[in-house]
């Protein structure tokens, strides 16, 4: 199977940028805990990052705000549990812990590691269960299993910032595979479209970004251009998606949209 290498030192950088977002006079959303993670080496990686193309800072604020709010109505239904893939410096599971629900994350020991060291600091006590692995090459449905997973239980999944770096048949085995084996399911998960990886939007910029992941050891691999016509190949239900044009100018009105990667890059919501 193909491997997700080295997209954990992306994770210090997405959280440098989730960071910022507090200190705006009226923000997003709220992210305390994203703090412990941040040093000196993560904000010179985050403004090499952005030095190259700024608007980058806000695709993650506002997928943020987006999977965010999406969990939150998931929370108030009767969802029990929360997978997070690939979660990085995810910190939903202190923002938003709720009794009687938990909250698994898969990704490398080493990124996990970190954030269980600054959560035991804390003396938090979680309903979390950190699953250190490669939900690809490892199998996610054994990942699960191991760690007491439900699969009968009402599941919401967060798939952010991960789709880009896998083979696109890779990205529909995982979606594949939570649908044949948890029973009731609703996962969101962001994507760039097609042009944007194969670089051919005629946008510079864009171009430049995609090149900027790709010297950082995280190249994006596959894109979706239809993203109804996957769902249904794959037998589950298209929610809602939105591109992130969209959701700025309903987050941010009055700000102008500062790169055309705003209408290739979408936040979207599957299900059974």
């Amino acid at each position: 199977m193909a491997t997700i290498e080295h997209v954990s030192g992306t994770a210090f950088v997405v959280a440098q940028f989730r960071a910022e977002e507090n200190d705006e006079p009226a923000p997003l959303y709220r992210d305390p805990i994203v703090e412990l993670f941040l040093s000196e080496e993560s904000r010179l990686a985050a403004k090499r990052v952005a030095e190259d193309f700024p608007p980058v800072k806000d695709l993650v604020k506002i997928r943020t705000k987006y999977f965010d709010d999406t969990l939150e109505k998931h929370l108030r239904s009767n969802v029990r549990q929360v997978v997070i893939l690939g979660s990085g410096l995810d910190t939903r599971a202190v923002r938003k812990a709720v009794p009687g629900v938990t909250y698994y994350e898969i990704d490398d020991a080493e990124t996990l590691n970190v954030k269980r060291a600054r959560y035991e600091d804390l003396g938090l006590d979680l309903g979390l269960k950190l699953i250190p692995g490669n939900y690809v090459d490892d199998g996610l449905i054994d990942l699960l299993e191991r760690n007491g997973f439900d699969f009968d239980a009402p599941t919401y999944g967060i798939w952010e910032g991960n789709t880009m770096y896998l083979p696109l048949d890779r990205m529909k085995w995982v979606l594949t595979e939570l649908r044949a084996h948890v029973r009731r399911l609703r996962i969101s998960f962001d994507y760039m479209e097609e042009a944007v990886v194969s670089k051919t939007t005629g946008d510079p910029g864009i171009t430049k970004l995609v090149e900027s992941f790709a010297n950082m050891g995280a190249p994006w691999l596959s894109g979706i251009s239809d993203i109804g016509r996957l769902a249904n190949e794959l037998g589950l239900s298209l929610v809602e998606n939105f591109r992130t044009a969209e959701l700025h100018r309903a987050y941010r009105p009055g700000r102008q949209i500062t790169s055309p990667i705003f209408h290739f890059y979408s936040v979207c919501t599957v299900g059974q």
